[in-house]
């Protein structure tokens, strides 16, 4: 396991954090440290500029081959760049799905006219995209589907029934990858594919969900004979399963160490308010700030591991602990800033949903252990795919 850098590492650590202090400022100083989990909501055109930016410094798609229009940086320099990227402040990344999941997974099952058609809109910052899998029947149970798509020969294209749920950033998405059952008939994880669906046409209506929070960065988005192209489909059809499990993969790559400075951040401040405010002379908090400080290097540590995988970037059996690991964590990180707050947590910053930092931390994380596949859920998949223990009984149909 790799746990420092080199010189010329750490040489490359400096550019990128002097390029992030060159161009965090002016215009897009207020974005620091905003548009993360919970306040995806806020400065969306900004944070598009800011994209743009981004691109034009080369600071997109880093990790992608240079044939796809990225750096082709090592797993060391990403995680470099992630790590750096969320130590200044760096905003919430309106083209995190694209660039994380859409882009990697066309770079590689998509079709070539695919990676030239969708690859340097994603690269350049100016194209947006969301994720079409979770639906009210079928959130941690993907196989459960039941939006259908049928391919029209004559016209040339799918045409898409069903509804998506819980779909980050929908209104601001130029595309959505939707998992779609073609095959008539077909049940679990059979007869589905990997579709590319346009947003803006008749067909697609996003209705915003409203939380207690008086935010709303998630979705509820209808197809109603919504169309993509014949060509627009990912891999053959019936092969959406074996696509949508590769991209879950990746939600456990580099980026994850920039998701760790991120947590650094909220800690940081949950300890400088418990020493300001006296929290911090009180044993029990005292103890549960230095146990959170402990999981997050043992966080970081596995993180290391599982990333120090074989040269190919698969990454190790371990990840498959990391999601249960960090929406636990972080669950409780929250529940401690409203301990160290105490009274001032449950006020007002000026007026309705006028939340502080850690205010809407704490509300977000209460949704970590669910989203992205319940702590229910990741126990199964460690026993199963880690552990190679007996699979769980199901009723049969």
């Amino acid at each position: 396991m790799k746990i420092s850098f080199s010189a010329a590492d750490e040489a490359f650590r400096q550019e990128v954090a002097d390029w992030l202090a060159d161009n965090l400022c002016g215009e897009f100083e207020a974005l620091r440290f905003r548009g993360g989990p919970g306040d995806e909501h806020m400065f969306p055109e900004a944070r598009k500029a800011w994209e743009r930016t981004l691109a034009q410094g080369g600071w997109t798609c880093v990790g992608w081959a240079p044939e796809h229009g990225g750096r082709g940086l090592s797993m060391t320099r990403q995680v470099i760049f992630h790590e750096e990227y969320a130590r200044a402040g760096g905003p919430g990344r309106m083209g995190h799905i694209g660039e994380g999941l859409a882009g990697p997974t066309i770079a590689t099952f998509g079709s070539a006219e695919q990676q030239r058609t969708f690859l340097p809109g994603i690269v350049s910052g100016t194209q947006f995209w969301c994720q079409g899998y979770s639906e009210p029947g079928a959130g941690s149970d993907l196989a459960n589907v039941r939006t259908r798509a049928v391919l029209d020969e004559a016209s040339g294209t799918w045409r898409i029934n069903g509804q998506k749920v819980w779909t980050s950033l929908a209104h601001e998405s130029d595309w959505c990858f939707v998992i779609a059952r073609t095959e008539v008939g077909s049940v679990g994880h059979r007869g589905l594919s990997f579709l590319l669906v346009p947003m803006a046409q008749p067909g697609v209506s996003v209705r915003p969900i409203e939380q207690l929070t008086g935010t709303s960065e998630f979705n509820e988005v209808f197809f109603d004979d919504a169309q993509t192209a014949a060509a627009h489909i990912v891999g053959q059809p019936g092969e959406g399963w074996k696509i949508a499990m590769a991209l879950l993969g990746l939600e456990r790559g580099v980026s994850t160490l920039g998701q760790q400075m991120q947590f650094q951040n909220e800690l940081n401040d949950i300890i400088g308010i418990a020493k300001t405010n006296g929290a911090a002379s009180d044993p029990v908090l005292r103890q549960r700030l230095a146990d959170a400080w402990i999981g997050l290097r043992v966080m970081r540590y596995n993180s290391l591991r599982m990333l120090s995988g074989s040269h190919d970037g698969a990454l190790r059996k371990e990840a498959t602990i990391y999601k249960l690991n960090w929406a636990t964590w972080h669950a409780n990180l929250g529940k401690l800033a409203m301990d160290v707050l105490g009274a001032e947590a449950e006020l007002l910053e000026s007026g309705p949903y006028q939340l502080g930092r850690l205010q809407s931390m704490y509300l977000f994380s209460r949704s970590d252990p669910i989203y992205g596949g319940t702590n229910e859920i990741q126990r199964n998949i460690i026993a199963e795919r880690a552990l190679g223990m007996p699979k769980e009984p199901r009723a049969r149909a």
